[in-house]
């Protein structure tokens, strides 16, 4: 230190009063106000002003009942997408917080973090940063929330070095998201994690250059419980399932008949079962009719230890998910009813069959339209022809109730169908 240099603190700014924000502590839920306010009371740490004026201009949104914020262009070296611009149009009033951009990072395959890894994580945020995380956005990223437009390349290069990549942002293909899967489900039927990181080291440059009409988003999970919400908010959900029968345990369903009562089982059990699947015998003994089962994972959930699926395991795929945009929410479409995933050649089928539909919607989609939407605009029939996959019954979600249907060329394409199938069982039967 030279003479005459002083170690004074810089003194806190003045709190902006936030009436409006102080309402949302009252329930009986933690709150969001509180979290930020955290983050404003710690006068040590250099992100305190910046929290300050966000809770101020954060009030004045809600009294205002207008948002002042915009977009902008932002971005590190070698990279067109990842961060989330934010500029704040009352900057002359909350000057801290008149960049607040988001920078979104791709988490691991199933969420898995050492706890020194995340210590890490927040270490670097509270240096570049405002100290705000949000573990995970709705494509799984982490959303490391407020950065001026100077911090972003440091903030990025120390996330880097610890081996974090950026994740989508814009009209390109966005970070994906996977169950925990394998490592800890015992209902998973596929290898989640390697078909999310293969997947994304696939389609990496989709991710970083974005050149497409609108977002597209993969989600895996290991099973139809759907912990990842991959039907109704990806437009390539990856579905665990199996095509033989359940297995049961029929000991381990009269020991939970035994403890629970026949009523409480009728009633939670069989009752329950969506295409009354399920019955149980007047020996305690469960039978199921499993041509009827559509896999919903009810019955496994409830009776884990009797019940649990079958060997011969894969996946669905389903296209199209979203929430509300054009057309409102869409749940995805099932295209391929069942695939394996074992082999390296079945992970290659995987990846090929998202390239195909990306590059059909690079190539049909209308500016701002989801591929779901893309889909309902030109038809099913047509989707389908375009990616090469055969009509098949497993994609009508519910049989017609008008009697006023076109029949002439019913039984011409129903003999094509089970044709097909035939000779598909008969080079199955060869193979083996």
């Amino acid at each position: 230190m030279k003479d005459g240099e002083t170690t004074e603190k810089k003194a806190p700014a003045k709190q902006h009063p936030t009436p409006m924000l102080d309402q949302l502590e009252d329930g009986p839920w933690p709150s969001f106000v509180t979290g930020l306010k955290r983050l404003r009371d710690a006068n040590d740490k250099p992100f305190a002003p910046m929290a300050n004026d966000l809770l101020g201009q954060l009030n004045h949104s809600y009294e205002e009942r207008l948002g002042f914020w915009k977009g902008g262009t932002v971005s590190v070296f070698g990279y067109g997408g990842g961060i989330i611009p934010r500029f704040s149009e009352v900057a002359d009033r909350f000057p801290e917080s008149k960049e607040f951009h988001t920078l979104r990072v791709m988490p691991p395959p199933g969420f898995h973090y050492t706890t020194d890894i995340l210590r890490k994580l927040c270490d670097i945020w509270e240096k570049h940063g405002s100290g705000l995380i949000a573990f995970h956005g709705q494509s799984g990223d982490i959303m490391f929330q407020g950065c001026t437009s100077e911090a972003t390349q440091p903030a990025f290069d120390e996330f880097n070095k610890l081996g974090f990549d950026l994740g989508g942002a814009g009209p390109s293909l966005r970070t994906s998201m996977s169950c925990v899967g394998q490592a800890r489900c015992e209902q998973s039927c596929y290898d989640e994690g390697r078909a999310h990181r293969s997947t994304i080291n696939r389609f990496l440059d989709e991710m970083h250059r974005p050149a497409l009409p609108y977002k597209f988003k993969f989600k895996f999970s290991g099973c139809g419980n759907d912990c990842v919400n991959a039907i109704q908010r990806s437009d390539f959900a990856v579905i665990g399932t199996w095509r033989d029968d359940i297995k049961i345990n029929q000991d381990e369903v009269k020991k939970h008949v035994a403890r629970v009562g026949r009523k409480y089982t009728i009633d939670t059990v069989v009752s329950m079962c969506p295409t009354r699947a399920i019955s149980l015998n007047d020996d305690d003994t469960l039978e199921i009719d499993n041509k009827s089962c559509v896999r919903c994972m009810h019955c496994i959930n409830v009776m884990t230890k009797a019940l649990s699926p079958g060997d011969d395991k894969g996946a669905s795929i389903l296209i199209g998910g979203k929430r509300s945009l054009k057309t409102g929410d869409m749940l995805g479409i099932m295209v391929k009813p069942f695939i394996k995933l074992e082999t390296d050649e079945d992970f290659e089928a995987l990846e090929d069959f998202g390239e195909t539909c990306i590059e059909f919607f690079a190539d049909n989609a209308l500016e701002h339209e989801r591929i779901g939407e893309t889909i309902d605009r030109i038809g099913l029939p047509a989707f389908l022809a375009a990616v090469g996959v055969e009509a098949d019954p497993n994609m009508v979600n519910h049989p017609r109730t008008s009697s006023f249907v076109r029949t002439d060329d019913f039984d011409e394409e129903a003999a094509k169908w089970f044709e097909r199938k035939a000779h598909e069982a008969g080079l199955t039967v060869a193979s083996e």
